[in-house]
């Protein structure tokens, strides 16, 4: 079964089940991979550093406001000799790849993009409009590389026509060596980032660490949370966990 057959069919039964006062969430966590390489990929060992956390986002040049609502209570919650911060124009292509290598954690905070027609050209959108492209993603050596946090629309979106193959930028992480990817199937609602990343690492950060390990069940707790704030379960199904 496809990625998106089974998606559709994860939300037509949540729809089904809804009416009855019971979800899927309440019986499982879910997690996905795009194919078996990359999960045995995922699997391998890292070289483990002092957990650094990057954090990437344009309130401004974005016009996403609540970005920099976002990432405060991320600093707050891991501390700020954790976090390595770019904002705005120090968040180039260049700069942003070069602190990646250093850091075995990444959140973007930002607008992504879904290149139909090309798929490797689908995007995260860094300072003056630059892109980070699925392409360039995909060819990052991240030997320390743990966790990527996509909170950016269609980081998660595939091609329709290839339902089977894999070609958006959360498999792209994966391919670069994160072993694990929190990212979106469609547009997400730029208020609901705060809520999402806050109870998110609130659960992830224990003694000082964040776990990959524990970001599928971090992010189905944070889900839960947007969820009973949501009127419409188009808000919170987009946001999807890969990997281990």
């Amino acid at each position: 079964m496809g990625l998106h057959h089974f998606f559709l069919s994860m939300l037509l039964e949540y729809t089904f089940n809804h009416h009855q006062g019971s979800r899927l969430s309440d019986f499982a966590v879910s997690s996905y991979i795009p194919s078996l390489t990359i999960l045995a990929n995922c699997q391998q060992p890292r070289t483990l550093l002092t957990p650094r956390l990057l954090t990437v986002a344009l309130p401004l040049e974005s016009a996403l406001s609540y970005s920099e609502d976002e990432i405060k209570p991320i600093q707050k919650i891991t501390g700020p000799s954790e976090n390595e911060v770019l904002l705005e124009r120090a968040a180039t292509v260049e700069d942003v790849k070069e602190a990646m290598v250093r850091c075995s954690f990444v959140h973007f905070a930002c607008h992504g993009v879904q290149n139909l027609g090309n798929p490797l050209q689908s995007a995260l959108l860094l300072a003056n409009n630059t892109k980070l492209t699925l392409e360039e993603t995909t060819k990052l050596k991240l030997p320390h590389a743990q966790l990527a946090f996509l909170s950016a629309c269609h980081t998660a979106t595939g091609d329709e026509k290839v339902p089977e193959e894999a070609m958006h930028l959360a498999a792209g992480m994966l391919v670069a060596g994160y072993r694990g990817v929190i990212a979106t199937m469609w547009s997400i609602s730029d208020s609901d980032g705060p809520l999402i990343a806050e109870e998110f690492y609130k659960c992830l950060w224990k003694d000082g660490n964040l776990d990959v390990r524990q970001a599928a069940y971090a992010l189905h707790d944070a889900v839960e949370k947007l969820c009973k704030r949501s009127t419409s379960s188009l808000q919170w199904v987009p946001f999807i966990h890969m990997g281990i």
